[in-house]
């Protein structure tokens, strides 16, 4: 029972960070497709006053679920870890120089420093989130075995199941990001850069579907046990998955950009949900269950009590953080130009 428990504590942080970490991804993404310094500034501008503030407070939620693996989880911990070193990593590395070049461009002045820094910013935005959805392919196609460094180092992110995984992470990512710029270009009164995020948000949503429905020839060939999990047992999630996805798109169609963002969210947090239904009780596919991973109960008891302590601390600090910085930008124009191409 308290496995169970803290698998769902788990599971919330993992769905966390991929509505709010994944956003910052794909307006990465976003970026790196902006255009030229002139052409691409009202969108980088926007980017940057979106995630500013909040990019590195997000990877809260991914050090929460690794901290709460190894701790409640530690055989799935060190088998996924020893196995997956590879991809994971270099999605650590991407994270890394991510933030770095983030930083870097806004206190460059030289417009060639800030095309530098913005291309790193912007390719690491997208090879991050392949790499974890790479890995999230290989633990669910069955390629990490319990024991330390049992899977093959390549073939269990170099897969179909993890490749398939690796471009729905950043489809998934750009049309979360293109879905809430489109709210925040609302709000600063720019309604024609909303609709351009509204088209992109639409683009990368019809995308994203269409490589979904491709992935199900993959799965059934490549990863039956999830298939199989996925059509039956998951099958309301998923469908509720597609029903939010396509309730999304009419509210981008009405511009109402707000209801959007909470549609795009449940379609996400929906299809992750429904790969911990079609697995459970298995943490490694095929055999590796919940309860013969788990931690003692004394363990898992005190894992929980700390979470709900830091959560008493953590909610509210997040929730100010964000809603400080939703207000409309205000003040004169940035002097520098952030772009990752020339003009």
């Amino acid at each position: 029972m308290l496995a169970d428990v803290m698998l769902a504590v788990m599971w919330t942080g993992l769905t966390c960070y991929a509505l709010f970490g994944g956003a910052d991804f794909g307006a990465g993404l976003w970026d790196l497709l902006a255009g030229g310094s002139r052409r691409g500034l009202p969108q980088r501008r926007l980017i940057e006053h979106s995630i500013g503030p909040v990019w590195e407070a997000n990877h809260v939620w991914l050090i929460f679920v690794v901290v709460l693996l190894w701790s409640a989880f530690s055989p799935v911990f060190a088998a996924v870890l020893s196995t997956l070193y590879v991809p994971l990593t270099l999605a650590a590395l991407g994270i890394i120089a991510r933030g770095a070049s983030f930083a870097f461009r806004k206190a460059s002045r030289a417009l060639w420093e800030q095309r530098l820094f913005g291309a790193c910013f912007a390719l690491s935005s997208v090879v991050t989130p392949f790499f974890l959805g790479a890995v999230a392919g290989g633990v669910a196609s069955g390629r990490v075995p319990p024991g330390l460094a049992e899977g093959d180092a390549v073939t269990s992110w170099l897969n179909p199941t993890s490749v398939l995984g690796g471009v729905l992470a950043v489809l998934t990512c750009a049309h979360l990001a293109a879905v809430y710029l489109c709210a925040d270009a609302a709000r600063s009164g720019e309604a024609e850069l909303a609709d351009a995020f509204r088209r992109r948000a639409t683009a990368a949503g019809l995308l994203s579907g269409v490589v979904a429905l491709a992935g199900i020839g993959v799965l059934h060939a490549d990863a039956p046990e999830l298939f199989h999990g996925l059509t039956h047992r998951a099958l309301p999630l998923v469908i509720l998955s597609a029903v939010a996805g396509l309730a999304g798109f009419a509210l981008l169609a009405r511009r109402r950009y707000v209801v959007a963002r909470a549609a795009a969210a449940l379609a996400v947090a929906a299809i992750l949900w429904a790969w911990g239904a079609a697995q459970y009780p298995d943490l490694l596919v095929p055999g590796t269950t919940v309860a013969e991973t788990a931690s003692t109960d004394s363990v898992l008891t005190a894992c929980l009590v700390t979470v709900g302590v830091g959560t008493l601390l953590l909610v509210p600090s997040l929730w100010w953080l964000y809603a400080t910085f939703q207000a409309p930008e205000t003040g004169p124009a940035p002097a520098h130009e952030p772009g990752a191409h020339g003009e």
